[in-house]
């Protein structure tokens, strides 16, 4: 059966512009438009067909889309399932767990079963490929991260770029002039994970405002090597290098949280004796992090607000199109809510205040 991709790869146009013919939320000239309607032609496809037989019974659950690969843990992706099952629960939902890493053939899958109302997706790319299956199918979803185009579908997200800039305003007005930024892994950042680039981008216009020079690097899942990557970072200009050493450590990989104190003590340095490290997404209520300065990850808000963006997309929906077959797709491109959560600075065990001892050997 062809999809919308096959479709756009005829047309010669993006899966999204196909998406826009189809609900007409935005203008499309009518020559793409007569390209895309032969591609439909050529290809035999049939646009939202089975979608809109699936929506005419309710199942009253919620599908959680959570791609992971097999024994891969990630510290937060527990603790955001906990929230939005309990935030479907009060809502009168099930939550349906799925796990598939090719995130648009698994959303597809689900939405085609008939065995969920709606979405909510993690792990949100900038330009998400599910977004194009959520406008083929009409299927409600909701995202955990704030995509490229903020218009596509509701979300919920805290500003992850406006933390980083945070974090190295306020160093830099403790005196820090060196830091190091370890942002998400490299494998992260070429998926162009959301929250991913826009930390990095965060921490780069921080710098350029402050004046600070903040160097850039990948975390790596690895707590041993982790440790190793910090004794370069960090005292890679402890001979009188130009800038001097780094003082400050700004973590955002969320899989390093857990174990950054132990990994930096590893790579032979004390906190706060020899470095400041400063946490953004941190959990709340994790005890190892309580005696760092952070910028906590508000998951029960985010996980609450999006579940019921997604029951309401859901009943929406659903009572929309049964009277107008092709409601659903105007609706989803109508019907967009957002909640980006300003961060905020916590304290820490110790001030932010630059170490003036070198590091340890």
């Amino acid at each position: 059966m062809p999809t919308i991709r096959d479709v756009a790869q005829h047309a010669g146009v993006a899966p999204s512009t196909v998406s826009y013919v189809f609900n007409g939320s935005r203008p499309i000239s009518d020559e793409t438009r007569r390209r895309v309607q032969e591609a439909v032609d050529a290809l035999g496809y049939h646009p939202r067909a089975s979608a809109r037989t699936l929506r005419s019974s309710r199942t009253h659950v919620i599908a959680l889309a959570l791609p992971r690969p097999a024994g891969r843990r990630n510290a937060v992706d527990g603790p955001f399932a906990i929230e939005i099952s309990d935030a479907a629960v009060r809502l009168g939902y099930d939550l349906l767990l799925t796990t598939s890493q090719d995130k648009a053939e698994g959303l597809r899958r689900v939405a085609l079963s008939g065995l969920a109302d709606a979405a909510v997706l993690m792990a949100v790319d900038m330009e998400d490929a599910r977004i194009d299956v959520v406008r083929e199918l009409a299927f409600p979803a909701a995202l955990i991260g704030r995509p490229a185009d903020e218009d596509a579908l509701p979300w919920t997200d805290l500003d992850w770029e406006e933390a980083a800039a945070l974090v190295v305003s306020e160093l830099a007005a403790a005196g820090h002039r060196e830091m190091v930024y370890l942002a998400p892994t490299k494998a992260e950042v070429v998926a162009r994970r959301s929250y991913a680039l826009r930390g990095i981008a965060g921490a780069t216009r921080g710098a350029r405002s402050t004046g600070a020079a903040v160097t850039v690097a990948h975390a790596v899942d690895d707590p041993a090597g982790l440790a190793r990557r910090l004794r370069v970072l960090l005292a890679e200009r402890a001979d009188g290098g130009a800038g001097g050493r780094p003082t400050a450590l700004i973590v955002q990989h969320p899989s390093a949280h857990h174990h950054i104190l132990t990994s930096v003590a590893d790579a032979g340095l004390r906190i706060p004796e020899d470095l400041t490290v400063v946490v953004i997404g941190a959990l709340p209520g994790d005890p190892a992090g309580r005696r760092l300065p952070r910028v906590e990850l508000p998951v029960e808000t985010l996980a609450g607000e999006v579940t019921r963006l997604a029951v309401a997309a859901a009943t929406a929906l659903h009572e929309t199109a049964a009277g107008d077959a092709e409601a659903g797709p105007r609706l989803l491109a109508d019907a967009v809510g957002h909640l980006l959560i300003a961060p905020a600075m916590l304290p820490g065990d110790a001030p932010l205040t630059a170490p003036l001892t070198a590091p340890r050997a």
